[in-house]
């Protein structure tokens, strides 16, 4: 995903958070927010009729869960990257947010800063999740760790790129980290990607962590 400027859909029942997003992102044209929703179904009904690149949505609302938002949006619309915005950073919602496959998982509290970090990193190709939300993957992931096949068919240099994804690493920054070119570090995603049956890079993230191939990030 790579364009000079980006369409978002805002999903919220509360309009002053919205309106908030709206004026953190002022005058940054590369992320341009289109559209708003203030429940899951209205957000269907906009992504059925326009072009969208990334969702920003909430976890509680009225109707349709955010949760189930996303879930519905990853298996309909696999190029839209997804970013959760909440106030939730517990155990359970983290690991349902985790399966649905959401590229980002950032709280509520968080600072224009990490907001447009988070945006550039999904647009990058990569994955933007909190510190605190990260911690509490990793707790999810290590208690349903399983050692498969798949491991032994990933190369030495696979490996290396791997762990660097996991620590959330953009292509260029792989890049340069073992100066190889940005053309070939996407080669070897999408390799990695194949072998270990992932369809995304956050299910290549949770493959890593199953397989014991990291530790931290």
């Amino acid at each position: 995903m790579d364009k000079e400027s980006y369409n978002m859909l805002i999903v919220d029942d509360h309009q002053m958070f919205i309106d908030g997003i709206q004026s953190l992102l002022i005058g940054q044209n590369k992320y341009q927010i289109k559209h708003q929703a203030n429940d899951g179904q209205t957000a269907l009904d906009l992504l059925a009729n326009h072009e969208v690149d990334i969702l920003i949505s909430d976890l509680s609302m009225p109707g349709m869960s955010g949760t189930e938002l996303v879930k519905t949006v990853k298996e309909k619309y696999h190029d839209i990257k997804v970013i959760v915005l909440s106030m939730h950073n517990n155990r359970e919602t983290v690991g349902e947010i985790l399966m649905s496959e959401a590229e980002g998982y950032i709280l509520k509290n968080t600072g224009k800063k990490e907001l447009l970090n988070a945006l550039d990193r999904i647009t990058d190709g990569s994955t933007f999740y909190s510190k605190e939300v990260m911690s509490l993957m990793l707790e999810k992931i290590e208690k349903q760790k399983q050692i498969t096949d798949e491991t032994e068919c990933l190369t030495e240099r696979e490996l290396e790129i791997l762990q660097l994804i996991v620590q959330e690493f953009s292509s260029e920054e792989i890049a340069d980290q073992l100066f190889i070119s940005k053309r070939t570090v996407d080669t070897h995603r999408k390799h990695i990607l194949k072998k270990t049956k992932s369809k995304t890079i956050v299910g290549l993230i949770k493959f890593a962590f199953r397989n014991e191939l990291v530790q931290s990030v």
